[in-house]
Protein backbone atom coordinates (compact mmCIF):
# COMPACT_ATOMS: atom_id res chain seq x y z
CA UNK A 1 0.00 0.00 0.00
CA UNK A 2 2.88 2.09 -0.01
CA UNK A 3 5.13 3.40 3.12
CA UNK A 4 3.85 6.07 5.38
CA UNK A 5 7.44 7.65 5.07
CA UNK A 6 6.20 9.14 2.26
CA UNK A 7 4.06 11.62 4.32
CA UNK A 8 1.77 13.85 2.51
CA UNK A 9 3.12 17.21 4.10
CA UNK A 10 0.07 19.24 6.08
CA UNK A 11 -0.84 21.70 4.58
CA UNK A 12 -0.05 20.26 1.19
CA UNK A 13 -3.64 19.72 0.30
CA UNK A 14 -2.93 16.67 -1.83
CA UNK A 15 -3.89 13.08 -1.31
CA UNK A 16 -2.87 9.66 -2.19
CA UNK A 17 -5.84 7.72 -4.18
CA UNK A 18 -6.26 3.83 -4.45
CA UNK A 19 -7.63 3.82 -8.24
CA UNK A 20 -9.65 0.84 -8.60
CA UNK A 21 -11.82 0.31 -11.62
CA UNK A 22 -15.91 -0.97 -11.98
CA UNK A 23 -16.89 -2.36 -15.37
CA UNK A 24 -20.74 -1.39 -16.45
CA UNK A 25 -22.73 -2.64 -19.21
CA UNK A 26 -25.22 -0.37 -20.73
CA UNK A 27 -27.06 -0.63 -24.87
CA UNK A 28 -24.25 -3.49 -25.22
CA UNK A 29 -21.25 -2.02 -24.57
CA UNK A 30 -18.71 -2.47 -21.51
CA UNK A 31 -17.75 0.80 -19.95
CA UNK A 32 -14.48 0.96 -17.32
CA UNK A 33 -15.74 3.19 -14.41
CA UNK A 34 -12.64 4.57 -12.97
CA UNK A 35 -12.95 5.39 -8.66
CA UNK A 36 -10.51 6.00 -5.67
CA UNK A 37 -10.43 5.67 -2.04
CA UNK A 38 -8.42 7.59 0.23
CA UNK A 39 -5.28 5.29 0.90
CA UNK A 40 -5.17 6.52 4.41
CA UNK A 41 -8.54 3.79 4.67
CA UNK A 42 -7.35 1.31 2.93
CA UNK A 43 -5.87 -1.53 5.34
CA UNK A 44 -4.95 -4.31 2.42
CA UNK A 45 -6.57 -5.28 -1.13
CA UNK A 46 -7.12 -9.42 -1.23
CA UNK A 47 -8.68 -11.85 -3.67
CA UNK A 48 -12.38 -12.55 -3.11
CA UNK A 49 -12.99 -14.56 -0.08
CA UNK A 50 -15.12 -17.42 0.80
CA UNK A 51 -17.70 -15.18 2.29
CA UNK A 52 -21.21 -16.37 4.73
CA UNK A 53 -24.51 -15.18 3.48
CA UNK A 54 -26.51 -13.22 5.87
CA UNK A 55 -30.56 -13.29 5.60
CA UNK A 56 -32.26 -9.69 5.02
CA UNK A 57 -29.80 -7.83 4.19
CA UNK A 58 -29.90 -5.10 0.93
CA UNK A 59 -28.71 -7.25 -1.66
CA UNK A 60 -25.48 -5.00 -2.14
CA UNK A 61 -24.22 -6.51 1.12
CA UNK A 62 -22.45 -9.99 -0.30
CA UNK A 63 -21.97 -11.50 3.14
CA UNK A 64 -19.62 -11.56 5.81
CA UNK A 65 -15.81 -13.05 6.28
CA UNK A 66 -13.33 -13.99 9.06
CA UNK A 67 -10.16 -12.17 8.77
CA UNK A 68 -7.61 -12.81 11.05
CA UNK A 69 -10.13 -12.68 13.83
CA UNK A 70 -12.59 -10.22 12.74
CA UNK A 71 -15.50 -10.24 11.42
CA UNK A 72 -15.67 -7.94 7.80
CA UNK A 73 -19.16 -7.25 6.03
CA UNK A 74 -18.23 -7.07 2.44
CA UNK A 75 -20.22 -4.53 0.06
CA UNK A 76 -20.38 -4.71 -3.55
CA UNK A 77 -20.41 -1.61 -4.90
CA UNK A 78 -21.28 -2.29 -8.21
CA UNK A 79 -25.04 -3.10 -6.74
CA UNK A 80 -24.86 -0.36 -4.63
CA UNK A 81 -24.27 2.35 -7.52
CA UNK A 82 -26.77 -0.08 -9.45
CA UNK A 83 -24.67 -0.99 -11.98
CA UNK A 84 -25.14 -4.07 -14.30
CA UNK A 85 -22.15 -6.02 -14.77
CA UNK A 86 -20.82 -6.96 -18.05
CA UNK A 87 -21.67 -11.04 -18.58
CA UNK A 88 -19.62 -11.94 -21.06
CA UNK A 89 -16.12 -9.61 -19.26
CA UNK A 90 -14.14 -12.16 -17.41
CA UNK A 91 -13.44 -10.11 -14.24
CA UNK A 92 -11.48 -11.57 -11.49
CA UNK A 93 -12.70 -9.43 -8.05
CA UNK A 94 -10.56 -7.78 -5.45
CA UNK A 95 -11.72 -6.79 -2.08
CA UNK A 96 -10.76 -3.68 -0.54
CA UNK A 97 -10.34 -4.10 3.11
CA UNK A 98 -11.46 -0.59 4.31
CA UNK A 99 -11.57 1.40 7.78
CA UNK A 100 -14.00 3.98 8.43
CA UNK A 101 -15.53 5.02 11.54
CA UNK A 102 -12.87 2.50 13.43
CA UNK A 103 -14.81 -0.57 11.88
CA UNK A 104 -13.88 -2.42 8.88
CA UNK A 105 -15.24 -3.15 6.02
CA UNK A 106 -14.95 -4.88 2.77
CA UNK A 107 -15.23 -3.47 -0.90
CA UNK A 108 -15.45 -5.46 -3.99
CA UNK A 109 -14.20 -3.86 -6.97
CA UNK A 110 -13.51 -5.61 -10.32
CA UNK A 111 -9.48 -4.51 -11.11
CA UNK A 112 -7.54 -2.39 -8.69
CA UNK A 113 -4.93 -0.79 -10.86
CA UNK A 114 -2.21 1.69 -8.52
CA UNK A 115 -1.82 4.44 -5.85
CA UNK A 116 -2.11 8.00 -7.49
CA UNK A 117 -0.85 10.97 -5.65
CA UNK A 118 -3.76 13.90 -6.71
CA UNK A 119 -4.10 17.34 -5.37
CA UNK A 120 -6.97 18.32 -4.18
CA UNK A 121 -7.47 21.24 -6.16
CA UNK A 122 -7.13 19.49 -9.00
CA UNK A 123 -11.45 17.31 -7.48
CA UNK A 124 -14.17 19.11 -8.01
CA UNK A 125 -17.72 18.54 -6.61
CA UNK A 126 -19.72 16.24 -8.27
CA UNK A 127 -21.87 18.94 -9.53
CA UNK A 128 -21.60 17.94 -13.09
CA UNK A 129 -24.46 16.50 -15.25
CA UNK A 130 -25.10 12.70 -15.56
CA UNK A 131 -23.72 11.16 -18.88
CA UNK A 132 -23.72 8.20 -20.45
CA UNK A 133 -21.76 5.85 -18.80
CA UNK A 134 -21.77 8.23 -15.07
CA UNK A 135 -23.81 6.82 -12.32
CA UNK A 136 -26.16 8.74 -9.89
CA UNK A 137 -23.99 11.95 -8.53
CA UNK A 138 -25.60 11.92 -5.37
CA UNK A 139 -23.20 9.10 -4.59
CA UNK A 140 -20.04 10.85 -5.81
CA UNK A 141 -18.42 14.01 -3.67
CA UNK A 142 -15.21 14.72 -6.16
CA UNK A 143 -14.46 14.17 -9.75
CA UNK A 144 -10.81 14.68 -11.23
CA UNK A 145 -9.25 14.31 -14.85
CA UNK A 146 -6.31 11.79 -15.11
CA UNK A 147 -4.16 11.18 -18.02
CA UNK A 148 -6.44 10.43 -21.69
CA UNK A 149 -8.82 13.01 -20.42
CA UNK A 150 -10.40 10.30 -18.43
CA UNK A 151 -12.57 11.05 -15.62
CA UNK A 152 -11.60 9.79 -11.86
CA UNK A 153 -14.52 9.60 -9.40
CA UNK A 154 -14.58 9.73 -5.71
CA UNK A 155 -17.21 7.84 -4.20
CA UNK A 156 -19.62 8.68 -1.06
CA UNK A 157 -18.99 6.04 0.82
CA UNK A 158 -19.80 7.52 3.84
CA UNK A 159 -23.44 6.86 2.56
CA UNK A 160 -22.40 3.23 2.46
CA UNK A 161 -21.25 3.52 6.49
CA UNK A 162 -24.87 4.96 7.33
CA UNK A 163 -26.95 2.02 5.46
CA UNK A 164 -24.80 -0.04 7.52
CA UNK A 165 -26.32 1.80 10.45
CA UNK A 166 -22.55 2.57 11.69
CA UNK A 167 -23.08 6.00 12.59
CA UNK A 168 -24.71 6.66 15.83
CA UNK A 169 -26.55 10.04 15.74
CA UNK A 170 -28.32 9.71 18.90
CA UNK A 171 -27.12 10.43 22.60
CA UNK A 172 -27.85 8.12 25.46
CA UNK A 173 -30.58 9.12 27.10
CA UNK A 174 -28.44 9.92 30.65
CA UNK A 175 -26.17 12.18 28.82
CA UNK A 176 -27.25 15.88 29.11
CA UNK A 177 -26.80 17.96 26.11
CA UNK A 178 -24.27 21.06 26.96
CA UNK A 179 -26.08 24.27 25.58
CA UNK A 180 -24.78 26.97 23.55
CA UNK A 181 -25.29 30.35 21.83
CA UNK A 182 -23.23 31.85 18.79
CA UNK A 183 -22.33 30.40 15.71
CA UNK A 184 -20.91 26.69 14.73
CA UNK A 185 -19.17 26.21 10.96
CA UNK A 186 -19.60 22.88 9.48
CA UNK A 187 -17.72 21.88 6.67
CA UNK A 188 -18.20 18.55 4.97
CA UNK A 189 -18.45 17.45 1.47
CA UNK A 190 -20.66 14.70 1.95
CA UNK A 191 -24.04 16.14 2.90
CA UNK A 192 -25.29 13.00 4.39
CA UNK A 193 -22.53 13.98 7.09
CA UNK A 194 -22.90 17.55 6.97
CA UNK A 195 -26.38 17.33 7.95
CA UNK A 196 -25.59 14.85 11.05
CA UNK A 197 -23.49 17.57 12.31
CA UNK A 198 -25.28 20.00 11.70
CA UNK A 199 -28.50 18.51 13.44
CA UNK A 200 -26.01 17.94 16.88
CA UNK A 201 -24.57 21.65 16.92
CA UNK A 202 -28.10 22.91 16.75
CA UNK A 203 -29.20 20.62 19.55
CA UNK A 204 -26.37 22.58 21.48
CA UNK A 205 -27.52 25.73 20.26
CA UNK A 206 -25.49 27.12 17.89
CA UNK A 207 -26.17 28.72 14.86
CA UNK A 208 -24.65 26.78 11.96
CA UNK A 209 -22.91 27.66 8.95
CA UNK A 210 -22.46 25.92 6.45
CA UNK A 211 -19.47 24.83 3.65
CA UNK A 212 -19.34 22.33 1.27
CA UNK A 213 -15.17 22.34 1.76
CA UNK A 214 -12.32 24.17 2.83
CA UNK A 215 -11.83 27.10 0.14
CA UNK A 216 -16.25 27.75 0.53
CA UNK A 217 -15.43 27.62 4.69
CA UNK A 218 -12.76 30.31 3.98
CA UNK A 219 -14.81 32.47 2.13
CA UNK A 220 -17.51 32.18 4.69
CA UNK A 221 -15.16 33.47 7.28
CA UNK A 222 -14.26 36.17 5.16
CA UNK A 223 -17.91 37.25 4.54
CA UNK A 224 -18.06 36.59 8.55
CA UNK A 225 -15.41 38.89 9.28
CA UNK A 226 -16.75 41.49 6.61
CA UNK A 227 -20.11 41.18 9.10
CA UNK A 228 -18.17 40.99 12.67
CA UNK A 229 -15.31 42.71 12.31
CA UNK A 230 -12.47 41.76 15.07
CA UNK A 231 -15.71 40.12 17.10
CA UNK A 232 -15.63 37.64 14.54
CA UNK A 233 -13.68 35.22 17.06
CA UNK A 234 -16.12 35.63 20.01
CA UNK A 235 -18.89 34.90 17.67
CA UNK A 236 -17.68 32.07 16.58
CA UNK A 237 -17.57 29.55 19.11
CA UNK A 238 -15.97 26.51 17.30
CA UNK A 239 -15.47 25.46 13.49
CA UNK A 240 -15.80 21.17 12.66
CA UNK A 241 -14.13 20.21 9.73
CA UNK A 242 -13.93 16.81 7.67
CA UNK A 243 -10.46 15.90 6.09
CA UNK A 244 -11.65 14.80 2.82
CA UNK A 245 -13.17 17.80 0.59
CA UNK A 246 -12.83 18.76 -2.89
CA UNK A 247 -10.58 21.79 -3.96
CA UNK A 248 -9.33 22.08 -0.53
CA UNK A 249 -9.11 19.56 2.14
CA UNK A 250 -9.62 20.19 6.23
CA UNK A 251 -5.38 19.93 7.19
CA UNK A 252 -5.38 22.76 4.62
CA UNK A 253 -8.24 24.87 5.56
CA UNK A 254 -7.26 24.84 8.91
CA UNK A 255 -3.63 25.58 8.32
CA UNK A 256 -4.69 28.45 6.94
CA UNK A 257 -7.07 30.19 9.36
CA UNK A 258 -4.19 29.42 11.65
CA UNK A 259 -2.14 31.16 10.22
CA UNK A 260 -4.27 34.29 9.86
CA UNK A 261 -4.82 36.57 12.77
CA UNK A 262 -8.26 37.31 12.09
CA UNK A 263 -9.34 33.75 12.27
CA UNK A 264 -6.72 32.17 14.81
CA UNK A 265 -8.48 32.31 18.05
CA UNK A 266 -11.27 29.78 16.47
CA UNK A 267 -10.97 26.53 17.84
CA UNK A 268 -10.95 23.65 14.44
CA UNK A 269 -12.01 20.35 15.32
CA UNK A 270 -11.96 17.86 12.63
CA UNK A 271 -14.72 15.17 12.46
CA UNK A 272 -13.50 12.62 9.89
CA UNK A 273 -13.85 8.92 8.61
CA UNK A 274 -10.25 8.15 9.03
CA UNK A 275 -9.30 6.67 11.77
CA UNK A 276 -5.69 6.27 12.09
CA UNK A 277 -3.47 7.54 14.10
CA UNK A 278 -1.03 8.85 11.42
CA UNK A 279 -4.24 11.61 10.33
CA UNK A 280 -5.13 12.47 13.70
CA UNK A 281 -1.40 13.43 14.14
CA UNK A 282 -1.89 15.52 11.44
CA UNK A 283 -4.79 17.40 12.47
CA UNK A 284 -2.42 18.54 15.56
CA UNK A 285 0.09 19.31 13.19
CA UNK A 286 -2.49 21.73 10.81
CA UNK A 287 -3.44 23.64 14.29
CA UNK A 288 -6.79 21.54 15.52
CA UNK A 289 -7.53 21.43 18.82
CA UNK A 290 -9.26 18.03 18.67
CA UNK A 291 -9.86 15.06 15.86
CA UNK A 292 -12.62 12.69 16.35
CA UNK A 293 -13.98 10.10 14.16
CA UNK A 294 -17.39 10.12 12.63
CA UNK A 295 -20.11 9.68 14.15
CA UNK A 296 -20.83 8.59 18.18
CA UNK A 297 -23.03 11.47 19.34
CA UNK A 298 -21.74 10.74 22.84
CA UNK A 299 -18.24 11.24 21.49
CA UNK A 300 -18.91 14.43 19.35
CA UNK A 301 -21.28 16.30 21.97
CA UNK A 302 -18.17 15.70 25.26
CA UNK A 303 -15.41 17.08 22.89
CA UNK A 304 -17.41 20.08 21.24
CA UNK A 305 -18.40 20.68 24.94
CA UNK A 306 -14.78 20.68 26.27
CA UNK A 307 -13.22 22.27 23.15
CA UNK A 308 -16.15 25.75 23.26
CA UNK A 309 -15.94 25.53 27.10
CA UNK A 310 -12.38 26.18 26.72
CA UNK A 311 -12.67 28.56 24.17
CA UNK A 312 -15.11 30.86 26.17
CA UNK A 313 -12.45 30.90 29.06
CA UNK A 314 -9.81 31.82 26.81
CA UNK A 315 -11.83 34.68 25.74
CA UNK A 316 -13.03 36.19 29.12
Amino acid sequence: MGSKNDVLQVGSNELELVDFRIFKEENGKTYEGIYGINVAKVREIIKYPKLTELPGVPEYIEGIFDLRGVVIPVVNLAKWMGIKTPENKEIHPRVIIAEFNNILIGFVVHEAKRIRRISWSDIEPASFSSGEGILDKSKITGVTRIENDEVLLILDLESVVEDLGFYQPDVDSEVAIDRFSGMAMVLDDSLTARKIVKDALQKMGFTVIEAKDGEEGMEKLEELYGHYGEDISEKMKIIVSDVEMPRMDGFHFAAKAKEDPRFEKIPIVFNSSISDHFSEERGKEAGGEGYMVKFDANVFYAEISKIVRSHIRQAS
